[in-house]
């Protein structure tokens, strides 16, 4: 098993967000660990109007995790 998610600590809330797709990516990966199966899959969920704001909407909830870990970026 490859350790790519080492903190949820970000410097910035850009890199919170894209730590944050990073996961939702890696979410996929995990479900469904064939690149061809998804690779098929994506011309059909990527004009999909649903699936794109289910996709958003997992960025989201993802992104609320990071930026909770980080306290907001505030001092």
């Amino acid at each position: 098993m490859d350790l790519w998610l080492k903190t949820l600590k970000t410097n910035t809330p850009q890199e919170g967000f894209e730590l944050a797709i990073t996961m939702s990516r890696k979410g996929v990966a995990y479900t469904q660990p064939s690149a061809e199966v998804r690779d098929q899959l994506r011309s059909a969920y990527s004009t999909d109007a649903d699936s794109l704001t289910a996709a958003s909407q997992v960025i989201a909830i993802n992104f609320q995790t990071v930026a909770a870990a980080n306290n907001y970026w505030n001092e």
